[in-house]
């Protein structure tokens, strides 16, 4: 009895021991619980680490997406002030400028819904891009969206100060050289789908509140501002249904210029001149200092000429222009003062012309021909669609051109070196092509309150201011 107790207690002492000696140990050696406690600690620190990382991520393209909304927005109002635009191009305009500047992944596309109002007042766009998180995935986040959001709205419209209608020539609005047009809060347009359907070169500048290619431009963009928006939809003629004036006998020239005509109704003296059809056009030479009564100036079968140190002025006066040796120059000496008419058959048109022509001729040959005078070639267009008359501005002192210049079958040419129209209260130029050289700046102002002269309808109503809001 006595040796089995003893074994027994033997027994239970030796386990009790080896408990307390495992418990000591466990006390002793921590290696194991710090290696868990580390591993958990670092997938901790990893995470927040990897989500500071994301979240940063986030931001920065949030950013950029709403910059890109922005723009887009502002380009749809911007356009939605012009007459001729449509709810579908502003569309079509708000989602292109977004994707554009967005520069949205291959592999990461966004989204992008845009709606104009019913009144056409307001352009609002939303666009939305899934982005892939790097550590979300640790927590069961493995995307997700950022999206931005804005809208422009206007009060008014913008007007159309200038439209090239040519639709597929390249340079249809050129500048070369150290030209500038500038568009005091209105906008350029060429309807040419040409990839260089607008071309800006050398020093040469196009200033507006908005400018718009239906193609695309050639040149930095230093030489717009702001750069040209592309793809934008053709607009149609607005002024298409305008009513040609009546074409009437041929006047002769007053007394006694009408005597000593030769070939050609020539002017070399100062004298005032009424309204009519001029057969065989005008040409103004020499000192002559000619005054023109108001009302309507047909030039039939010839050019209108202004040379030497010769002087035209004329209030509520238009020319209307026909046949192939139509046109006009206007030399580098001369001084030209017109303003449009206020009302009648073109109130608001300071010139217009027959909406077709076979064979134009250029009137500056004519003028060597017939006279003489040496004036440089006019330079050539980079391409042409269709026959067009030529209409040339070498003037440096042709700074009132009040009214709107209609030229559907015309190629406006401005290769003076002085600034054209800045006195004009505004001036709008709706032409076949529109190209400028040397140094002129053609001034498209968009003062309309501060004359009676009206605005041809088609071209836009009055201007309005663009609110943006996110």
């Amino acid at each position: 009895m006595q040796g089995g107790e003893t074994g027994r207690s033997g027994s239970w002492q030796g386990s009790a021991w080896r408990r307390r000696a495992s418990l000591a140990a466990l006390r002793t050696d921590r290696r194991g619980s710090v290696a868990v406690l580390f591993g958990l600690g670092a997938t901790v620190l990893i995470g927040l680490a990897g989500g500071a990382s994301d979240y940063a991520r986030l931001i920065h393209r949030r950013s950029q997406l709403q910059a890109a909304v922005d723009a887009g927005t502002l380009a749809g109002g911007n356009a939605l002030k012009l007459a001729a635009s449509t709810p579908a191009s502003i569309v079509g305009l708000t989602e292109q400028t977004i994707r554009d500047a967005a520069k949205a992944a291959p592999d990461r596309p966004i989204t992008v819904n845009v709606t104009v109002s019913e009144d056409r007042t307001g352009v609002f766009a939303r666009a939305e891009e899934s982005i892939r998180l790097t550590f979300g995935a640790f927590v069961g986040y493995g995307s997700t969206i950022v999206a931005a959001k804005a809208r422009a709205n206007i009060v008014g419209r913008m007007r159309l100060c200038m439209l090239a209608l040519d639709p597929g020539a390249a340079g249809a609005f050129n500048l070369q050289k150290n030209a500038q047009v500038t568009a005091n809060n209105c906008s350029l347009y060429s309807n040419s789908r040409n990839p260089m359907g607008m071309v800006g070169g050398d020093n040469a500048l196009a200033k507006a509140q908005t400018i718009c290619s239906s193609g695309g431009y050639l040149g930095p963009r230093a030489n717009f501002s702001p750069n040209p928006q592309t793809d934008c939809p053709a607009i149609e003629d607005p002024l298409k249904d305008r009513p040609a004036p009546t074409i009437e006998a041929c006047r002769e020239l007053p007394f006694p210029l009408n005597l000593l005509k030769l070939t050609e109704n020539k002017i070399d003296t100062t004298v005032t001149l009424e309204p009519g059809t001029y057969c065989g056009g005008l040409h103004i030479t020499k000192n002559a200092v000619v005054t023109l009564k108001p009302g309507i100036y047909v030039m039939k079968d010839g050019p209108l000429v202004v040379d030497k140190k010769a002087t035209m002025t004329g209030t509520e006066v238009a020319f209307y222009f026909t046949g192939n040796k139509g046109g006009l120059v206007f030399d580098k000496k001369t001084t030209i003062s017109l303003t449009a008419p206020t009302t009648g058959v073109m109130a608001g048109l300071l010139m217009s012309e027959e909406r077709t022509v076979a064979l134009p001729i250029d009137p500056t040959t004519l003028v060597e021909t017939l006279v003489g005078d040496i004036i440089s070639p006019t330079p050539p267009a980079l391409s042409l669609t269709k026959p067009l008359r030529v209409y040339r501005i070498i003037s440096d002192n042709a700074r009132t051109m009040l009214g709107t210049i209609y030229l559907p079958s015309g190629r406006l040419v401005i290769d003076a070196s002085k600034p054209v129209a800045d006195q004009s209260a505004y001036t709008v130029v709706v032409a076949q092509q529109l190209n400028l050289y040397e140094g002129p700046n053609l001034y498209l102002n968009a003062n309309y309150d501060a004359t009676s002269v009206p605005v041809p309808k088609g071209v836009g109503p009055v201007s309005g201011k663009l609110m943006l809001t996110q």
